[in-house]
């Protein structure tokens, strides 16, 4: 028995065009993705030559000058490579969240996860005196999933058990307490104040391929369990007792999409603090190209989400030069009225 209005997996895939339409829809995204990645590269504050990238990319390091060197191999790369992860993570973990508390308004943040981060980030540097933003990571990472760790005891109490409204209602009230802490911190020390507001606005500056490194292992792990989770949330998607019915394990599920959750987003907001707007629209966005399919809305989230976040930090980049707006800043400021009018017009796919 389906819900009134539901399509099955099949139904939705011919309403979509069919398998080799979201394919070659996937294939364009990548190829997309890759040209803004490009774009990443090639276009900062600092105008250089495309002749200058593309010598300083291929080793011909001879033919470039060593600040552009510098600037192409130090600076651009790692923070592509890092608005590529993060993007990646920001995106899958959005799609998850959305369906594990089947709330389309739903963003990473809603379990705590970004609360519990900078919770963390401030006590580290009012207590333990860190200043460097490699060294925020580990703290923001530990934040995040002990956040979560909170957020799931809360909200698995009681003879009912794991619901999505539960783990919502817990983190909405975990994340308002550990706000409270963070702003207490933060705003009675001017110089935690001033290192806290520099990893808060959400930015890709600032961070070498050691951040990379840090933080790729987790979300690779976690985002092989998200599309791994594709079939189950789709039944889940059915209704509790029809997943039931159907032999899903609903806490389990549940479980392993939160953990899918923290891993994604603890990561990308250690890396580049909190970036509003991707977690929340990019999965609206997968929806209404592919359906609610988790099967093609993870990947499509997974493409979508670094392209525009990519793209945002570009347009941060140019827009006042020489200076330049976080991508946080540039995500919130384009993406919010966007999001607002797609709302106005109830052009939402409903899950």
């Amino acid at each position: 028995m389906t819900a009134v209005g539901y399509l099955s997996p099949a139904e939705r895939v011919r309403a979509r065009g069919g398998l080799t339409t979201r394919g070659l829809g996937l294939l364009i995204a990548v190829a997309v993705l890759v040209a803004v990645a490009a774009l990443s590269i090639a276009v900062g504050t600092k105008s250089i030559p495309l002749g200058t990238v593309v010598d300083a990319l291929d080793g011909r390091s001879a033919k470039a000058s060593p600040e552009d060197l510098r600037i192409i191999q130090d600076l651009r790369i790692p923070r592509t490579l890092i608005g590529l992860a993060a993007g990646i993570a920001l995106g899958l973990a959005g799609a998850l969240m959305q369906a594990l508390t089947r709330n389309p308004l739903a963003d990473p943040g809603i379990l705590g996860i970004n609360a519990g981060a900078a919770t963390a980030v401030v006590l580290a540097i009012r207590v333990l005196g860190i200043a460097s933003l490699t060294g925020y990571i580990w703290f923001a990472f530990a934040g995040a999933a002990g956040a979560f760790a909170v957020v799931y005891l809360l909200g698995t109490r009681g003879r009912s058990g794991a619901s999505p409204e539960r783990l919502a209602l817990a983190g909405a009230a975990v994340g308002a307490a550990l706000l409270a802490i963070t702003n207490a911190v933060a705003l009675l020390d001017v110089t935690t104040f001033d290192r806290y507001r520099l990893w808060v606005v959400g930015t890709l500056a600032g961070r070498d391929l050691s951040v990379v490194y840090g933080v790729t292992p987790f979300i690779v792990l976690g985002g092989l369990l998200a599309i791994g989770l594709g079939p189950s949330l789709n039944v889940i998607a059915l209704g509790e007792d029809s997943a039931r019915a159907l032999g899903a394990n609903l806490n389990r599920t549940r479980v392993l999409t939160a953990t899918a959750i923290t891993l994604l987003c603890g990561a990308a907001t250690a890396a580049v603090g909190p970036i509003a707007f991707i977690g929340l629209a990019v999965p609206h966005l997968a929806r209404a190209l592919v359906g609610p399919d988790q099967s093609w809305l993870l990947p499509y989230s997974l493409v979508l989400a670094p392209t525009l976040l990519l793209l945002a930090d570009v347009v941060g980049r140019v827009v006042v030069r020489p200076g330049e707006l976080p991508a946080g800043l540039v995500t919130a400021f384009l993406g919010a009225p966007v999001f607002l009018l797609v709302i106005l017009r109830r052009r939402i796919v409903p899950l």
